[in-house]
C-alpha cells in the first residue's frame, strides 16, 4: 500500500501584491487556516514582499515560498536572487519552470533544470512546474513535453533530488483562461508523471506530491482533489483572495 501523501496548497501571487493588501490577506489566512485541516499550505509573493510576509507568518502554520530563484550562487548576477537568499528570509519554497518563465524569460528545460538544483541544493523544496501549450495538446504531445521538462531536471540531479521536491502539472492553457482540465485528464498526467519517476525509484515516486495548477478554483478543487495522483494545488489568481483561497484549501480535506 502507498504511503500516505501529504496534501499541499500553494498559492502563487505572481507580479500583485500591496503593504496594506497583503496584510489583510494574510490575516485572514491565519485566523481562518487552521479550521481547513489541511496539510500544508504556502504562500508565494514577489520578491519585495517575502521580508513582510516572512513577518506576518511567524508562528503560524502557513509555508513561504518564492516564484523564482536563480540558478547562480551569489556573486555579479545584477538583477538576480540566490536560494542562499532566499534561505536567509525564510523560504521553504520555490517555483522553478513556471511556464510564464519559459514563455516570456526564455527559460529552456536546461536552465530550469539548473534552477531546480540551486534550489534543492540549499535545502529548499523546489516546484518543479510541467505542462504543454494548447498547440502542443491538440497534437496530442502532451506527455511528450512534460517528460522531456522532467527528465531535464532528472539528467542532472537523479531521481534522490525528487525526495524533497514537487512536481506541478500546470497546463498553459488552463492558466489563467478560466479553463481547467477535467479531473480525469488531470488524473491522467498526473498517474504517468509518478509511473515515470517509479522506473528511477518506487518509494521516492510513491511519497512524490504532484500538484495541479490551471484555474483551480472551489467549484472545480474537490473533484480535482479527489482523483488519486492529484496530490493538492498551485493556485494563481484565486490566491489573491482570502475566501476564495481558503474554499480550496477546505476542498483538499472537507
Amino acid at each position: 500500500m502507498l504511503p500516505v501523501r501529504p496534501a499541499f496548497v500553494a498559492g502563487n501571487w505572481k507580479m500583485n501584491g500591496a503593504l496594506a493588501a497583503n496584510a489583510a490577506l494574510l490575516g485572514k489566512l491565519r485566523m481562518e487556516l487552521p479550521e481547513c485541516r489541511v496539510a500544508e499550505v504556502a504562500v508565494l509573493p514577489p520578491f519585495p514582499y517575502l521580508d513582510q510576509t516572512a513577518r506576518l507568518l511567524s508562528g503560524s502554520t502557513i509555508s513561504l515560498g518564492a516564484q523564482d530563484v536563480s540558478r547562480h550562487a551569489p556573486g555579479a548576477y545584477t538583477g538576480e536572487v540566490a536560494a542562499a537568499m532566499l534561505v536567509d528570509l525564510g523560504c521553504r519554497y520555490v517555483l522553478v519552470g513556471h511556464s510564464e518563465r519559459r514563455a516570456l524569460h526564455g527559460e529552456t528545460d536546461a536552465i530550469v533544470a539548473e534552477k531546480f538544483g540551486a534550489a534543492w541544493a540549499a535545502g529548499m523544496t523546489p516546484i518543479l512546474c510541467l505542462g504543454e501549450t494548447l498547440e502542443e495538446r491538440q497534437a496530442d504531445a502532451t506527455l511528450d513535453v512534460v517528460f522531456r521538462q522532467l527528465e531535464a531536471a532528472l539528467a542532472l540531479h537523479g531521481v534522490a533530488a525528487f525526495a524533497n521536491a514537487v512536481l506541478a502539472y500546470e497546463p498553459v492553457w488552463a492558466i489563467g483562461t478560466g479553463l481547467s482540465a477535467t479531473p480525469e485528464a488531470a488524473q491522467a498526467v498526473h498517474q504517468a508523471l509518478r509511473q515515470r519517476v517509479a522506473k528511477d525509484d518506487l518509494a521516492v515516486a510513491a511519497d512524490l506530491r504532484i500538484i495541479y495548477g490551471g484555474s483551480v478554483r472551489a467549484d472545480n478543487a474537490a473533484a480535482l482533489f479527489a482523483q488519486p495522483d492529484i496530490d493538492g494545488a498551485l493556485v494563481g489568481g484565486a490566491a489573491l483572495d482570502a475566501d476564495a483561497f481558503l474554499a480550496i484549501c477546505r476542498a483538499v480535506n472537507p
